[in-house]
């Protein structure tokens, strides 16, 4: 099969090209605006994007988040509605941003959006993806705080922990949906194989956790206190808009539809994956 992974160098892409091709599949990283070899290819698996928490969110940056998904995302479509023989089938990331604060709401696939700025880029980012719906099978994968320790979110959280000053944030009561990233690249290439997958699709452990219980964690698996909160003002101070919509605020995403389709988790509880990474 030939796998052709926009945004194929980063955290998540690189690591996945490399599963592929160990699958034995043919495998090509996009480089940034092309859509060569798009026409013949088996599966897309689209991952470009501007980061989310690289810099304060001013408006410029905003837009920048924003338009490097829906550009890149509408090249690639484009390129799927213009082919001869198009892929069977298109992956396309998305987060659960999109779904916005849910309070302790279990939210599902079928949960609708939120209404801040984060659900509105996925909206937009999703909405883009399935304008390929009628040329081949389109997979939006709403993605969690993904786990490991070379790249992500994980290794800024680590110094304070180190330091024996790490905590939770704001009050800790918010949920945080999280996946080990073995378990995300399984599930892209499940998706991948699975011709009856389309869709939304919920890329989560199936047990999410409150930022407290992830700061418990966290500090059991590095064998360090974890009692020293981040104010919430604090990291409002230091970050703006961001440290409400990706820290302070959050959703209990369970990936039913993963589940209920026989998909299994390596890594289903946190502290099996965080054991797992810190052993």
């Amino acid at each position: 099969m030939k796998v052709l992974v926009a945004g194929g160098t980063g955290f998540l892409g690189r690591p996945l090209a490399a599963a592929l091709a160990a699958d034995g599949h043919q495998v090509a990283a996009l480089p940034r605006g092309s859509t060569d070899g798009v026409d013949g290819a088996d599966a897309v698996v689209n991952l470009a994007g501007e980061s989310i928490a690289g810099r304060r969110w001013s408006a410029g940056q905003k837009q920048r988040i924003l338009d490097s998904r829906i550009e890149t995302t509408r090249r690639l479509v484009d390129a799927i509605r213009s082919a001869a023989r198009p892929p069977r089938v298109l992956v396309s990331q998305s987060a659960v941003g999109y779904y916005g604060p849910r309070g302790d709401e279990l939210v599902t696939e079928q949960s609708g959006p939120g209404a801040d700025f984060l659900a509105g880029v996925c909206v937009a980012w999703e909405s883009e993806a399935m304008r390929a719906a009628d040329r081949t099978r389109v997979v939006c994968l709403r993605t969690g705080l993904v786990l490991e320790r070379d790249g992500g979110a994980l290794p800024r959280m680590l110094p304070p922990f180190r330091l024996g000053v790490g905590g939770p944030a704001g009050s800790g009561r918010q949920y945080w949906p999280w996946i080990h990233r073995a378990d995300w690249i399984a599930l892209v290439r499940w998706s991948i194989d699975r011709d009856v997958v389309d869709g939304a699709l919920n890329a989560t452990a199936p047990t999410p956790v409150t930022n407290g219980a992830f700061a418990a964690a966290l500090g059991r698996a590095l064998h360090r206190p974890a009692f020293m909160p981040a104010p919430a003002f604090a990291l409002k101070l230091l970050l703006g808009e961001m440290a409400d919509a990706m820290l302070l605020s959050g959703q209990r995403v369970v990936p039913e539809k993963a589940q209920r389709m026989s998909f299994s988790f390596r890594y289903s509880t946190l502290d099996r994956a965080l054991d797992a990474l810190f052993e």
